[in-house]
């Protein structure tokens, strides 16, 4: 299972594990990682599961869809690392993800 970790905005860092073909917003919630709402489950309609992308770790997770940009326009201090984590789903390769949590969900 491929190790995801989630720091939070005063820099704490929380690594778990994932199940392959879950999301990174899923594995948080599984794991009571702080910081990540997810107030829509996960059904990219809100975007209270705002994460910032490490820029190693950008290429391997891929771009947003236009609907998860769409979302984003609803989040706070939205960068250009900026992803919805419920739509990240974890493959092999994204082990050692690390996701960066904002000081707040939109």
């Amino acid at each position: 299972m491929p190790k995801i970790t989630y720091i939070d905005h005063a820099g704490t860092a929380r690594t778990v594990e994932g199940a392959v073909g879950a999301t990174v917003m899923e594995t948080a919630l599984r794991n009571n990682v702080p910081g990540i709402d997810a107030e829509c489950g996960g059904a990219c309609a809100c975007a209270t599961c705002h994460v910032y992308i490490d820029d190693a770790w950008t290429e391997a997770v891929g771009p947003a869809v236009d609907m998860e940009q769409d979302m984003l326009d609803f989040a706070t201090d939205v960068r250009t690392s900026s992803r919805l984590c419920c739509q990240i789903r974890i493959t092999p390769e994204l082990e050692g993800l690390t996701v960066t949590t904002p000081a707040r969900q939109g």
